[in-house]
């Protein structure tokens, strides 16, 4: 809503002058050799196109043919040249720059430190400088040259820079851009004699690669994370926005809290999210000795892992769970992690269960209740790091089995997928560049399925590759075009290109979905370099409806994307792919304001990138953790998890599943679904069957096992629940928040609160029943 309300003078001033500041524009990448300078080139050559005044200053393309082809006609401004230790460096000509005057200037190297002299130290306070003339500034820089990430880099991947810029460079800019290229693409690349020079020397190993890549993706999320939270409260929207984790720890002063907290610590990591403690106190009682030294422990705490700390205080017990709600959605929590109540069943009559009043209060944020060991099994410390394999078995002898195995793993096609956050970020686009690369290296490249959806800067990337024409197929008296896997395998190429990796084939065609058919082709020993949206992952297909209100129905195993050997990010700006959507270079004129309204929505865009890029800095880490077995940097497993999933025949069954998955993958534990059904049900019917059929395939499609049990009677579900969950020796129980009114559970009872009660040796995660006009 608009604000009536007049504006200082000194905020008026404050507009008027930002009216003519520069525009900033940081593009960020993990190394020297990520292609940052070639991007950064071409966004100078697609402005010239468009009439802005660009020129270059002080840009180093190190002869990589790619970047110097991208120079074109762009005018070059000459830079100050001086040698440092035999090393030649250019400074920017800030007098020579200003009497230029372009609109626009590209500049390589933010974190580069000028020679003793020069106007200004730093290149960054000569960027601050033209911006404050009106100049806009495209600049580069890579993540380990960012004070607050140089020691991250220096402990996980053995750098030291020698030149870095301030952090907040990042937040003052005006976009910035993540350019992400895999450990492998640099490797190859340094391979090839691309990559020399440069000021700081990278150990150049996959391990060290993929912990850069890794802290550029989180860096550049966070900070979209904060646009979003931003954008959220200036729309006046509240509570979670489903595109990254908030986590909310409820601590008291008392020996347990420090438990609770390094519980919630651990899912923030392994979730990639942020860790929020808050703890209650009656200001009318002043604390004892035994709970301010319980506090001051905890503060100690909370500030070592990080997290930010508050003190809620409240007059009554009944009015606490009201209060920590409030707090969550004012804070976009996403999951609040607490203790077991300790009361007995009467006791939570008569006096009221704050675990259960939270339940009934909230609806977007799940609870995750910490199993309370100490009254179980005297347990007051977190269980042991889960051992890795001995390096015994690097000399173990391979099983026939496990041959075969690895013989079919080394003729198996390599296998690429580019993915972005919406479509029209540039996938196909890249694809079909590297394809073209390819090409001129002289491999056997051939494009086996294209989607242009009319774009002409994607349909001119074809260059010089070979199409297979597609077969056609009748259905219901229309002829239908679909991708030729039989002629793909026998012309038998090095290498295909095949779009949309998540398209549902034609009825009739041979397999359902398009991931099958690039199964069968990288088993005929063909690679394959392919594209998706994020929002096509199957365990991310609630995330996107809670931010976009659209239900995917194309979707892909998450299984596909970890099969792939190299996945890559293609990531764009929502400013940037909004005004692409206007200029109609991603859907005709007449579907521009429809999309702009619905889901290219700005804060649709946000969230949705914020997810793309959590979700490969995940992967990035499962990855490393794969590869070297060493801590990744969201810190180590603590145990050995199984985790066991309770659905219902209700709407949430395929939710609760998603969520058992994700959490299950992330722990790296195996998972468990189970449905019990009360015998002689009216529900045991055709459409019951359906249900439970659609269940099971879908865990099946996730990797887990499901299972169906049957009780007599309704009030049995929980103790039959909690029986399967100790036969399992599951560790984490997961439950849908309960839907049913206040006479079914007086009725039939609470199967989530009977469970809750038998189950407080376990953790158990209360998964919120979604309603999206709470955040409304």
């Amino acid at each position: 809503m608009a604000s009536f309300q007049r504006r200082t003078p000194e905020e008026v001033l404050k507009s008027i002058s930002r009216l003519n500041h520069g525009r900033l524009k940081v593009l960020i990448g993990a190394v020297n050799g990520s292609g940052k300078t070639y991007h950064m080139l071409r966004e100078g050559q697609l402005l010239q196109k468009q009439g802005i005044d660009v020129v270059i200053c002080a840009v180093s393309t190190r002869q990589r043919p790619e970047t110097v082809e991208q120079l074109g006609d762009l005018e070059r401004v000459p830079s100050i040249h001086w040698l440092e230790h035999g090393v030649e460096k250019k400074d920017l000509h800030l007098e020579a720059l200003i009497e230029r005057n372009p609109e626009v200037v590209l500049v390589d190297s933010l974190a580069h430190r000028n020679r003793h002299g020069a106007s200004f130290p730093t290149r960054w306070e000569d960027i601050q400088f033209l911006l404050r003339c009106g100049i806009s500034v495209i600049t580069t820089v890579n993540v380990y040259e960012l004070e607050g990430v140089t020691e991250l880099a220096k402990t996980h991947a053995g750098i030291n820079a020698k030149e870095t810029v301030p952090a907040d460079a990042l937040v003052l800019a005006d976009e910035v851009r993540l350019i992400d290229v895999t450990p492998e693409t640099i490797l190859q690349r340094y391979a090839e004699g691309h990559l020399r020079g440069g000021s700081n020397q990278i150990p150049f190993e996959r391990g060290n690669l993929a912990v850069l890549r890794e802290l550029a993706l989180r860096i550049v999320a966070e900070g979209v994370s904060e646009s979003l939270d931003r954008h959220r409260e200036e729309a006046g929207l509240v509570g979670p926005s489903g595109a990254g984790e908030r986590i909310l720890v409820s601590a008291q002063y008392h020996w347990n809290g420090s438990i609770y907290i390094r519980r919630g610590q651990q899912i923030a990591k392994r979730l990639g999210g942020d860790l929020l403690v808050a703890a209650f106190v009656n200001r009318k009682r002043p604390l004892t000795k035994e709970s301010e030294a319980f506090k001051q422990s905890i503060v100690r705490l909370v500030d070592k892992v990080g997290g930010e700390f508050a003190e809620l205080p409240f007059v009554t017990r009944r009015a606490l769970p009201g209060k920590l709600v409030r707090y969550a959605l004012e804070h976009n929590v996403t999951r609040i992690v607490m203790g077991h109540s300790k009361q007995t069943r009467w006791q939570e009559l008569w006096q009221g269960s704050i675990v259960n009043d939270i339940l009934r209060e909230t609806r977007n944020i799940d609870i995750f209740l910490v199993a309370d060991r100490a009254e179980h099994e005297g347990e007051r410390i977190m269980p042991a790091k889960i051992a890795v394999p001995t390096t015994g078995d690097l000399y173990r002898r391979l099983s026939s089995p496990e041959v075969e195995q690895k013989i079919e793993q080394i003729r198996r096609g390599k296998f690429k997928v580019y993915i972005g956050a919406a479509p029209g970020v540039g996938k196909t686009y890249t694809m079909l560049r590297e394809g073209n690369y390819l090409l001129k290296k002289g491999i056997d490249v051939v494009v086996g399925l294209l989607e242009t959806h009319g774009r002409q800067e994607t349909a001119d990337q074809v260059g010089q590759l070979p199409m297979i024409e597609r077969r056609t197929v009748a259905y219901r008296g229309t002829e239908l075009n679909e991708m030729d896997t039989e002629t793909i395998i026998r012309r038998n190429p090095e290498v295909v290109l095949i779009d949309e990796l998540a398209h549902t084939n034609v009825p009739g065609s041979r397999y359902k979905k398009r991931y099958e058919d690039v199964l069968e082709i990288l088993d005929a020993g063909i690679s394959i370099i392919s594209t998706v949206n994020v929002q096509h992952l199957e365990s991310l297909n609630d995330a996107v409806e809670q931010i976009t209100g659209v239900r995917v129905r194309e979707t892909l195993p998450d299984a596909i994307l970890r099969l792939a050997d190299e996945a890559e990010l293609i990531d764009v700006t929502p400013q940037a792919l909004r005004q692409r959507m206007k200029e109609g270079k991603v859907y005709a004129m007449d579907k521009v304001e429809q999309a702009l309204g619905h889901f290219f929505k700005t804060g649709n865009l946000i969230a949705l990138r914020e997810l793309a890029l959590r979700e490969i800095a995940d992967d990035v880490d499962e990855r490393l953790e794969a590869w070297e077995q060493r801590s990744s940097l969201r810190g180590p497993l603590r145990r050995q998890e199984l985790i066991f999933v309770c659905v219902n025949s209700g709407s949430n069954g395929e939710r609760l599943i998603r969520r058992g998955f994700r959490i299950a993958y992330r722990l790296k534990a195996p998972w468990v679904v189970l449905h019990v059904q009360e015998k002689g049900k009216k529900e045991e019917s055709d459409k019951w069957h359906q249900k439970m059929n659609d269940l099971e395939k879908l865990t099946n499609r996730l990797g887990g096992k499901f299972e169906v049990a049957a009780v007599q009677k309704p009030r049995a579900i929980a103790d039959v629940l909690r029986s399967k969950a100790e036969e399992y020796r599951a560790t984490q129980i997961i439950i849908g928040q309960s839907k049913r009114s206040l006479w079914e559970r007086l009725w039939r009872g609470s199967v989530v609160r009977r469970l809750l009660r038998s189950a407080r040796d376990k953790d158990v995660l209360v998964v919120a029943d979604y309603d999206p006009y709470v955040t409304e």
